[in-house]
């Protein structure tokens, strides 16, 4: 059940087969939903309930979808799963649900949920599809979450709405960087996180 092989589709997501850093994919919301890192957790978890369900369901269902209608299925059971989340958010962390606005519907359009589908779960078992969705789903929560945590830390002094910054530092002179607030700053994070990624593993490294 945890092969060496399945233990690969959890965990090279997360690193050496990032879908935001080494894919490049899902870029919009590293933009969109990382000023707070709670807003950003809320949302990797959601990320992971729709892409880990809809890999299981398209994948149980591989062997009946008209391949001409394969795309308009994949839509359905993916917005099916994304109205479930939101319907949840909106009923037990609505402040949250207001600040993640119409970023959790478009989790629909979000192309490395297309991209697994299309790629992995039209062509393998359920098992191996679950923990496929698990780990892009993962490593794409790991980079919203990791930038999100710079974003507030140094925008707004705080972390998860908790100020961690002293005010004797800002009795000092310290001033929270406005710049991590503004949607480019995310951009230069992502950026740093990768030149640190392909410093790390020199294999991801482009040959010249």
């Amino acid at each position: 059940m945890f092969s060496r092989k399945n233990l690969k589709l959890l965990t090279d997501p997360i690193n050496k087969n990032n879908p935001i850093t080494i894919q490049v994919l899902g870029i919009c919301s590293a933009l969109a939903v990382t000023v707070k890192l709670k807003p950003a957790f809320v949302m990797a978890l959601s990320v992971v309930f729709v892409m880990a369900m809809s890999n299981v369901i398209i994948s149980l269902l591989r062997k009946t979808i008209p391949n001409r209608i394969r795309i308009i299925v994949q839509l359905v059971v993916i917005a099916a799963l994304v109205i479930i989340v939101d319907e949840i958010l909106k009923a037990y962390v609505f402040d949250i649900s207001k600040q993640l606005t119409v970023f959790v519907g478009l989790i629909i359009t979000n192309c490395i949920i297309m991209g697994r589908l299309e790629a992995f779960a039209l062509a393998n078992k359920p098992w191996p599809s679950l923990l496929d969705g698990i780990g892009n789903a993962a490593g794409y929560g790991a980079i919203l979450i990791i930038v999100a945590f710079f974003r507030e830390l140094f925008g707004s002094g705080t972390i998860w709405n908790v100020q961690v910054i002293p005010d004797s530092f800002y009795e000092l002179g310290y001033v929270n960087n406005g710049m991590f607030i503004l949607p480019p700053m995310a951009l230069i994070v992502v950026g740093v996180i990768i030149w640190v990624q392909r410093a790390k593993n020199p294999e991801l490294q482009e040959e010249n």
